[in-house]
């Protein structure tokens, strides 16, 4: 099965990404769990102090990352015009402009998703982006080409 799509990676898309990407890691996980400790000792009793550093380390990464998250897409010309995908037996294959860049199924890292985005890990710190918006009906057909071609200890999506 073969399934080909075009997504707009935009601000909001990057941003979701961010989001996802930081709270499943350990220092994502850390400081969240940290800053909500804060707030809990505040309202056990703890002076104001707890209640301001909680509310500034939980509100910190998810506003640095909108920040980030709109720099990116400024700073990266190939977000500005919309990227071409074709799934295929052999793996991905991604377009635009004339440059295509393709990468095999067993060299895919892991796919995930978000209630915004489907997202294909090509290693542990890059991946591609497939807005749920952009894909419509052929959401469940890019799950099912994901799902058919990666081991499902890797494959790690809610419909």
């Amino acid at each position: 099965m073969e399934i080909e799509f075009d997504v707009k990676v935009t601000p909001g898309v990057l941003y979701d990404y961010m989001l996802y990407h930081t709270y499943t890691s350990a220092s994502g996980l850390i400081g969240a769990v940290a800053g909500a400790l804060l707030v809990v000792a505040f309202f056990m009793g703890a002076g104001p102090l707890c209640l301001i550093a909680g509310i500034i380390i939980l509100g910190y990464l998810p506003w640095t990352l909108f920040i980030k998250s709109r720099q990116q897409y400024l700073a990266n010309p190939a977000f500005q015009k919309p990227l071409h995908y074709k799934l295929t037996e052999e793996g991905l294959e991604v377009s635009q402009n004339d440059e295509i860049q393709s990468q095999k199924w067993e060299n895919m890292y892991k796919a995930v998703s978000t209630p915004r985005s489907l997202i294909l890990y090509t290693s542990p710190v890059n991946a591609s982006i497939f807005p749920k918006a952009d894909l419509g009906e052929k959401t469940s057909g890019v799950i099912e080409v994901i799902s058919t071609h990666m081991p499902p200890k890797k494959v790690k999506i809610r419909s």
